[in-house]
């Protein structure tokens, strides 16, 4: 049994605030009743949710299934800025510093729209600014003239250093692959760092980046089961920092028996969640059935630490990504349905 231990006033306030909020995230039940809808009831029903207030603003410039998805992701945008407000101190920090993997999705975005020619209007309804870039800025970048000169505006932004490394090599290439993995390593090694830096806290923000880092690793290896590549293309995709080290990784995505992967995975992991999940993997599954049994017990377990530390960064975290799963869930039911995909097959890609 956890001892529940009092915080300070102004973390208390914020982390009951995201038990609240986390309790009005839409529950399985709602999922599954959702996917018998056809796809007016489903937008009728999004309506009447809390992203009325975003369909309501964007009804002018947008309609039908793309209204649905732009209202969906300014809701997420405007709730996780929402967040940063209310939220004090060293969580605010850690939080913020997380928040910053949308900078990279929306950068990496960006390029790619400009580089297949998308027009700034197509791009501007796929970033999403719940970043450090806010949304004046990327509007900036989206309206320069040149990818050139949409990089140079990150001048003063800590991934900078990564992007001035490797695009042009990648832009010569027409493949932005590499650029992202090296974004991404970057990311979880500043996050890494700033949680061993002696910050109050530190060390359970160090918990939840380790465990993210696992999760997205062990998809990766799954992903190359599903998709075999040579051993030398894989060098840049795995993540340092976690239960693994790259050149294990490397070792274990030419396993090519799956119980013995799975063993060796069990051996190293940490977490009680993950080492559940990997026992259910012991049977060749279908990569998004890998993928969505991976995030379930990552937010599993992310539920569990947070209500053993019910003061500290993990409500936050956890409700970021429920909350984040819960609009790419709606735009998979939104989109599933436009496509007239069977409810079963919907069902599939909704992590629930």
């Amino acid at each position: 049994m956890s001892v529940v231990i009092g915080g300070p006033a102004p973390y208390v306030y914020v982390c009951t605030r995201m038990r609240v909020r986390k309790s009005k995230l839409l529950p399985r039940e709602e999922y599954l009743r959702m996917l018998n809808m056809s796809l007016p009831q489903i937008t009728r029903l999004i309506e009447e949710m809390e992203y009325k207030r975003e369909i309501d603003e964007l009804a002018a410039s947008f309609s039908g299934i793309d209204l649905v998805e732009e209202a969906l992701s300014w809701n997420l945008a405007k709730e996780f800025q929402n967040i940063l407000a209310i939220t004090p101190g060293i969580l605010k920090q850690f939080t913020k510093s997380y928040l910053r993997r949308w900078d990279i999705q929306n950068v990496l975005t960006i390029i790619r729209g400009k580089k297949q020619g998308m027009t700034a209007g197509k791009i501007k309804e796929v970033v999403v600014p719940a970043g450090s870039l806010d949304v004046q800025f990327l509007d900036r970048m989206i309206a320069e003239e040149s990818i050139e000169r949409s990089v140079e505006m990150l001048k003063s932004h800590s991934l900078y250093s990564v992007i001035e490394r490797e695009y042009q090599a990648a832009a010569e290439k027409g493949s932005f692959g590499r650029l992202e993995n090296e974004m991404y390593r970057q990311f979880y090694a500043d996050l890494i760092a700033e949680a061993r830096s002696g910050l109050k806290g530190g060390n359970q923000f160090l918990i939840s980046i380790q465990l993210d880092i696992d999760i997205k690793n062990i998809k990766t290896l799954f992903r190359l089961r599903a998709h075999p590549v040579s051993s030398e293309d894989t060098s840049d995709v795995w993540i340092p920092g976690a239960s693994f080290s790259p050149d294990e990784l490397k070792h274990l995505s030419q396993t090519e028996n799956i119980d013995e992967l799975v063993d060796n995975l069990r051996k190293k992991v940490k977490s009680s969640a993950l080492v559940e999940v990997l026992e259910g993997l012991r049977e060749e599954k279908p990569i998004h059935e890998v993928e969505n049994s991976l995030t379930r017990a990552q937010l599993d377990y992310m539920d569990r630490l947070s209500k053993r530390n019910p003061f500290s960064i993990y409500p936050i975290l956890v409700y970021l990504e429920k909350k984040k799963y819960e609009v790419t869930n709606l735009r998979a039911l939104a989109r599933g349905k436009q496509a007239n995909l069977p409810a079963e097959r919907i069902e599939n890609y909704l992590v629930i």
